[in-house]
């Protein structure tokens, strides 16, 4: 191949850089990004970097001199692909030809379909988003905090740490359900509401009014903030017509080969892959590790290389005031969740099982033993046929 092209300059399309080269690419390299920004890291946005000056120097990556010859176009999308011509058509009309194909876009913010309150209204996906955001959060501010996922929940912990008084709308009946389990989800609750954080669970956001928010309870909130924590979608738009599987990001095999296309591989959270460490559903991983791991795997597929079962094991972290969540595996996979060691009061390790065998840990605190899960995790590989 003369030369690849990576859809996506964000840490899945560095990372896929990377590791073209590490794995002994020479052809030319070209990184795509529709930010104006090279490649940053995404997770602090919502926690310490939004609590403090949000810059573009406080999360950018490091460039290796491996990618110091990637020809990077940013600011300009990639608007539609033809995969069997090899050619990509950018969104100021010009057009760019690839023997190899990347794909690294992400995801973009779910947004609420209602009108109204636009000026109050933020998301935190991007860079910008974040330096929108961060002004807003002053103290005494009325933030509420639609969703109770991740960034959520960090955002609300990182808006009262600043003054803000936050309210937290989810119709979940705990914060952070799928992933922690709802036990684990309760205790969390407990330190934001010791915080001064105000929950509404069961309940979403029916409409915008002119003073705030009104909820499927019939509540009204008032919010000089508002955002908008309700999930991600797969960016997979610019794809369409070339008779992929698109329904829930990328379907790739297990080698994060686009499955139909020999050139073309996926990497991130717009993959979805099959994982034989617990099944062979194939399924997208919206976890930290993940672009780095699918980017190790994906340059050797395209660069014809047969690694073997790919097994990846998915870690998220989630900081939350003085707090650290850590977990490794896939705990949203577990149909029992049981606490392993400590108290969920202070530190605590819970485990997710399915049929019996440990798939995910969700660690409260306990640093110290995080070494002795992941190793445990890791080792328990299933047997392949």
């Amino acid at each position: 191949m003369d030369r690849v092209v990576i859809v996506g300059a964000s840490m899945g399309g560095l990372r896929a850089a990377e590791q073209l080269r590490a794995a002994g690419y020479e052809g030319e390299l070209i990184a795509i990004g529709d930010e104006p920004h090279m490649p940053y890291n995404r997770p602090p946005l919502s926690k310490e970097v939004l609590a403090a000056e949000v810059t573009h120097a406080a999360v950018a990556f490091r460039l290796r001199d491996s990618v110091a010859d990637v020809t990077w176009r940013l600011g300009t999308p990639v608007a539609a692909a033809d995969l069997d011509a090899g050619e990509l058509t950018l969104a100021d009309g010009s057009t760019l030809a690839c023997d190899g194909l990347v794909v690294a876009t992400g995801l973009r913010p779910r947004r609420l379909p209602l009108p109204g309150g636009e000026d109050r209204r933020h998301v935190v996906r991007t860079l910008d988003d974040a330096a929108r955001l961060r002004p807003c959060l002053t103290p005494g501010a009325r933030v509420v905090v639609v969703g109770a996922g991740f960034v959520g929940c960090e955002v609300a912990a990182t808006a009262r740490t600043l003054g803000a008084e936050v309210t937290v709308v989810a119709p979940e009946t705990e914060p952070m359900l799928r992933p922690l389990g709802p036990e684990l989800g309760a205790a969390l609750r407990a330190r934001h509401e010791a915080r001064g954080v105000t929950f509404h669970l069961g309940a979403t956001v029916r409409a915008f009014t002119d003073t705030g928010v009104t909820l499927s309870s019939g509540a009204d909130l008032a919010a000089d903030v508002v955002v908008e924590a309700v999930g991600s979608t797969p960016r997979t738009e610019w794809l369409e017509g070339n008779g992929l599987d698109l329904s829930d990001g990328v379907l790739c095999d297990g080698t994060l080969r686009v499955e139909g296309r020999p050139n073309v591989v996926a990497v991130g959270d717009v993959a979805r892959f099959p994982n034989p460490r617990y099944d062979d559903v194939p399924r997208r991983v919206e976890h930290w590790s993940i672009p780095t791991d699918t980017a190790k795997r994906a340059a050797r597929t395209l660069l014809g290389e047969d690694g073997g079962p790919f097994l990846p094991l998915p870690s998220f972290w989630s900081d939350q005031y003085d707090l650290r969540l850590q977990s490794f595996g896939a705990p949203a996979l577990g149909e029992d969740v049981r606490v392993l060691e400590g108290d969920l009061e202070t530190e605590a390790v819970v485990g997710h099982h399915r049929d019996g065998r440990l798939v995910g840990v969700v660690m409260l605190g306990m640093a110290r033993r995080m070494a002795h899960y992941r190793g445990r995790l890791l080792d328990d590989v299933p047997a392949l046929t």
